[in-house]
């Protein structure tokens, strides 16, 4: 009798604190969560540009359709970019001027594409820099 009243305290102690341990790790394991790196959508709303549709010949005679969004940096490059709207449909065209419908096809003729006007717009900038093109719109004909 003694033993097993020796023993119920005991498991008892254990589980006790076995309990308590799983609560202080989940405690700490969420209090302890980081907010994640960069911007919030808020932020990358507010930096970034919406260059309308665009529809333009491509070098072997194809068109393309194309809508962009480009991020900037920060909320003032945001603002130059809104102000370089022209500079930036320019180098849409002439950078698809430049292609054939082959390379704009699949996923990596339009990470090709999104890296080339990143860069080309990216020599313009004064305030901030362009961090992300996005294609919302496209149609290849």
């Amino acid at each position: 009798m003694k033993n097993n009243k020796l023993l119920t305290i005991m498991l008892i102690i254990l589980v006790t604190i076995t309990l308590f341990g799983v609560i202080v790790v989940v405690l700490l394991t969420q209090l302890n969560k980081e907010k994640p790196d960069g911007p919030t959508i808020d932020e990358i709303i507010e930096s970034s540009v919406e260059i309308p549709e665009i529809t333009t010949n491509l070098a072997d005679g194809s068109f393309v359709r194309i809508t962009l969004k480009i991020q900037g940096s920060d909320k003032k490059a945001g603002e130059e970019l809104f102000k370089r709207d022209f500079q930036v449909k320019n180098i849409v065209i002439q950078e698809l001027s430049e292609m054939e419908e082959e390379a704009l096809e699949g996923k990596q003729g339009k990470i090709t594409f999104q890296d080339a006007i990143k860069s080309q717009v990216n020599e313009l900038m004064q305030e901030g820099e362009v961090t992300q093109v996005y294609i919302t719109s496209y149609v290849l004909q």
